[in-house]
């Protein structure tokens, strides 16, 4: 159940096309739905502006077709990460729209649905080439959550004057994600550039003192640049999600 759709039933209530019994019948129905193996929740979207998103690491492809299957008979988008091949194929055999990115390793599926909430640009950096599965996580994320994205990538601070030389696209984005592993000192530099919020992604990318992201997580959790954000190492989705929710066109409830 989605917010568009209680207003179109309510809608059609009050035009008398259909009975205050079928309305009440339609609303009543359960906010989640038990798989066995899974509960969907089906009122995710209606609570935070966007549908359950499925995690496919862990989980066989059966049980991610199968969850893809009733969350797009419901009408609703369907996002899983961390998904490979063998989930796509999987989820293609129950919903034929399903597209499948293999660098930010997702599935998406019912596209049609995405509605354009997003009030500006996501701009969405990352420090290397190595960093760019993260990177296109959070703006596939972006993406599907009705926002427009931008793409900046490999303008690490080794050679800074990369970073320095896309003021442009820097000034014309409303939230921007900067995803960097090694020492991630990229975050600080872009959060001492603008004023809009910056959400920092450490990535586990980087040599033995990095410790597998760490080293770039407290880096950025120590960043003297006002306005820079944190989220979990390699958690591009995170940081989209959040990105989205800052840049949602909210309207009066």
């Amino acid at each position: 159940m989605t917010r568009d759709k209680i207003k179109r039933l309510l809608a059609l209530h009050k035009r008398g096309s259909i009975t205050t019994d079928d309305a009440i019948k339609q609303l009543s129905a359960p906010p989640f739905e038990s798989l066995g193996f899974a509960v969907i929740d089906h009122h995710r979207e209606l609570r935070q502006g966007f549908p359950e998103v499925v995690l496919c690491a862990g989980k066989t492809p059966v049980q991610i077709g199968t969850i893809a299957k009733h969350i797009v008979r419901r009408g609703s988008i369907f996002l899983g990460t961390r998904a490979d091949r063998r989930h796509f194929a999987a989820v293609k055999r129950n919903v034929r729209s399903a597209r499948y990115n293999e660098i930010a390793r997702t599935i998406s599926a019912n596209e049609s649905r995405i509605v354009r909430q997003g009030t500006g640009t996501i701009l969405v950096i990352s420090a290397g080439t190595s960093d760019i599965p993260v990177a296109e996580e959070a703006a596939e994320t972006a993406r599907l959550m009705g926002n427009d994205v931008d793409k900046l990538f490999d303008v690490g601070v080794a050679g800074i004057h990369r970073i320095l030389g896309s003021t442009d696209k820097l000034s014309h984005a409303a939230v921007i994600i900067v995803v960097a592993g090694m020492e991630g000192a990229l975050a600080s530099v872009v959060g001492g550039l603008v004023d809009v919020p910056v959400i920092a992604v450490p990535t586990s990318v980087g040599y033995g003192a990095s410790f597998q992201g760490v080293a770039a997580l407290l880096g950025m959790l120590n960043s003297c640049a006002a306005g820079v954000t944190v989220v979990n190492i390699d958690n591009g989705f995170g940081a989209g999600f959040a990105a989205s929710v800052i840049n949602r066109r909210r309207e009066r409830r």
